[in-house]
């Protein structure tokens, strides 16, 4: 790791530290309040080094970005200081690993198995794509191309690819009519690209991806900066289709172990539900402007 990567990754830790740090009062974890005038927002250093059973030194040392040799039992001590949810426990210890490695993790090829499409295409009902952890859309069922149109039809796209939905949320207008919750979209999308700086924190092009969207965006800096993570494994995503209305689409988002970086997501609504009716009339639509061409 070069010395700006080592001074990076020791900035990452810092932020986020502090940032877990000062959303938490004194009363939240527990701790009696002497005098009103507190300088800081939130916890004191001495607090969290006092709620993880560790010298205040040392806390420090670790919120300077130096997590090198820190075994789980500190930083679990450290996540239960912090109160850390199991999104950011695990960005933790992310972080850790990137600190104490030399070594470049795997990362995604950009290539999908021939067996991977063909599970895909097989999805008929139900639209699918797969995405790296840049959110690259690097493949989808028709279904799901469909689904997605405003995103592939944006301009951004035309010259440069492949589409990329955080691209697409930050800098065409138009996201804001294919995401009804685009407050909510916006968040969940940087928490996410977040976490993935924690397990990839030497990818080119992610890095590549947040500069672009840091400089372009003022409402994608203002997030970013917060240093929230998260998980995205299942919900129920609200999105407007020009053509078939508003949807409230259950998803599962599954990794693919033998590809590492790369997940499906797959949209299933209840039968006989107005979604599915919906997908429905979208996937005629798809039938029927294949046999005009």
């Amino acid at each position: 790791m070069t010395d700006s990567k080592r001074h990076g990754q020791a900035d990452e830790v810092r932020e986020f530290l502090s940032t877990r740090r000062a959303r938490i009062t004194p009363q939240r974890a527990g701790l009696p309040v002497f005098g009103g005038n507190r300088r800081v927002t939130g916890l004191r250093r001495e607090e969290v080094a006092l709620l993880a059973g560790m010298s205040v030194d040392y806390y420090i040392r670790l919120e300077r970005g130096n997590l090198r040799g820190a075994s789980d039992s500190v930083l679990d001590s450290l996540s239960h200081a912090l109160q850390l949810d199991d999104a950011e426990r695990a960005h933790l210890y992310d972080l850790a690993r990137a600190t104490a490695s030399e070594r470049r993790p795997p990362t995604a090829t950009g290539r999908i198995r021939p067996v991977v499409l063909r599970v895909l295409d097989a999805m008929t009902d139900q639209p699918a794509y797969i995405r790296n952890g840049r959110f690259d859309i690097l493949a989808a069922n028709p279904l799901g191309q469909a689904l997605y149109a405003p995103v592939y039809d944006s301009p951004l796209f035309a010259q440069r690819g492949p589409v990329n939905t955080a691209r697409f949320l930050f800098l065409d207008p138009g996201s804001a009519d294919f995401w009804p919750e685009r407050e909510k979209a916006a968040n969940d999308s940087v928490a996410l690209l977040r976490t993935e700086t924690g397990r990839s924190p030497q990818d080119k092009g992610l890095m590549d991806l947040i500069g672009e969207l840091s400089t372009k965006s003022d409402e994608f800096a203002r997030r970013w900066a917060r240093h929230d993570v998260r998980f995205h494994h299942s919900g129920v995503k609200q999105l407007h289709h020009p053509l078939v209305g508003d949807l409230a689409l259950p998803y599962e988002a599954l990794d693919l172990p033998a590809d590492p970086g790369l997940r499906i997501t797959v949209y299933s609504p209840e039968p006989d539900s107005p979604e599915r009716q919906a997908l429905d009339l979208l996937a005629s639509w798809i039938q029927s402007t294949s046999q005009r061409q």
